[in-house]
């Protein structure tokens, strides 16, 4: 028979690999914030390249001040070429303004025009505003300025929030505004026209800049 002290001399017996493996594994908390952290990240990076972030607030601001100031100044024309002259220099100037500044933004935020969320934010907004340009073209040659304030607010309101799509929510909601001034202005007396305008392409922009501005950072 073995002794007591041989028996307690006696090396335990080696870990099997099994055994070994599964003292290796985390503990099931540990895992589970671990799977936690990770879709979370995931979820961030999802949202940051689905979405474009850079549509200005304050180039939305200067956008809306250029559109008012078209506003009062092409109520004191007494002749409709001279109006239309006023409202194309104002959108020249906003979409300056606005274009400069999203490129700022973009710039600042890391994510390029031409990156992916860009991309589909400018090809979303482009067709409405095709559209709009040529139909305007046409209405002036057969002299019919006044179907030009409600064309230009449904289409840019459609571009706005077809392109808001791929954009922060303030966006769409701002081209939706659009469209329900521009019908509006299909059925408003011709008198409406600047007053809707002046709420369209100023207030607006006025209004929703400072919230994108205020909540997406500039």
């Amino acid at each position: 028979m073995t002794g007591y002290g041989e028996r307690m001399s006696t090396p335990p017996a080696p870990l099997s690999q099994t055994d070994r493996a599964r003292d290796s594994l985390p503990a099931p908390t540990a895992l589970h914030d671990h799977a936690m952290d990770n879709l979370r990240f995931i979820r961030h990076t999802m949202s940051r390249a689905g979405s474009f972030t850079a549509v200005p607030g304050w180039g939305g601001v200067g956008m809306g001040v250029a559109g008012l100031a078209a506003a009062v100044v092409g109520s004191l024309q007494t002749d409709a070429r001279a109006w239309l002259v006023v409202w194309v220099s104002a959108a020249l100037v906003a979409t300056s303004i606005g274009a400069g500044a999203m490129l700022r933004k973009s710039r600042r935020a890391g994510s390029p025009l031409h990156a992916a969320p860009g991309r589909k934010f400018v090809l979303a907004l482009s067709p409405a505003l095709v559209a709009g340009f040529l139909i305007s073209a046409i209405l002036v040659q057969a002299d019919l300025y006044e179907l030009l304030p409600p064309i230009w607010l449904l289409l840019y309101g459609a571009g706005v929030l077809s392109a808001g799509v791929f954009s922060v929510r303030p966006v769409p909601v701002m081209g939706g505004c659009f469209m329900a001034l521009g019908a509006v202005a299909a059925f408003a007396p011709i008198d409406w026209h600047d007053p809707l305008l002046a709420m369209g392409f100023g207030g607006l922009h006025v209004a929703f800049g400072l919230i994108i501005a205020r909540r997406y950072g500039g």
